[in-house]
């Protein structure tokens, strides 16, 4: 591989602010998610070395991050899509909880919407695409919290599910690439500058 791989999450959203899960609803960024996003483009411009394949995801919420970002999104995807949490769909965590104890997106079943493994699948499918791209450009995804944690996980070979282990706030930004042809991440969640 001789390109990095950039991850950048949407800015901040009213439900991201809430906790409430957003996978297919289009809800718009805040003005401080417009801010942030603006100021992630300057944190990619500072860690990027040349062109890009950037792919986004449809909802609003990324395709605008990525305009503030100063990025020219190539093509939009549902394999970039958020994690489907089916009927919990605008709701909390907590508010889950309340009839499933213990439940997290991680370890828990989505009614209606995604599985663990789905999404996996989902991102080793993504994951494949980029591995051949990076041999001629950089790529950037630009999309959103929960699947993109998995993407990382995927990335170093880790289950989906490990995604638990990795923070990403809103607009940060995180470096994929390898060391001698093994998968490293090279910085995880930098904030936007």
């Amino acid at each position: 591989m001789d390109h990095e791989l950039f991850l950048l999450r949407h800015g901040q959203t009213e439900w991201s602010v809430n906790g409430r899960h957003t996978g297919r609803t289009d809800v718009p960024l805040t003005a401080a998610g417009e801010s942030q996003a603006r100021s992630a483009g300057l944190t990619l411009n500072g860690l990027r070395s040349g062109d890009a394949l950037v792919l986004s995801s449809p909802r609003q919420r990324a395709v605008r991050t990525a305009e503030l970002a100063g990025l020219v999104v190539n093509e939009t995807t549902e394999d970039l899509a958020e994690w489907d949490y089916g009927d919990y769909e605008g709701i909390t965590t907590a508010k889950i909880r309340e009839t499933v104890p213990d439940w997290t997106v991680w370890t828990g079943t989505m009614p209606g919407g995604e599985t663990s493994d789905e999404v996996s699948a989902r991102a080793d499918k993504l994951l494949a695409r980029v591995r051949a791209a990076l041999a001629e450009t950089e790529v950037i995804l630009i999309g959103h919290g929960h699947f993109s944690r998995v993407l990382v996980a995927r990335w170093i070979g880790l289950p989906a599910t490990a995604g638990v282990h990795f923070g990403l706030d809103p607009a940060g930004v995180t470096v994929l690439g390898d060391e001698r042809g093994e998968p490293k991440i090279e910085n995880l969640n930098i904030p936007p500058s």
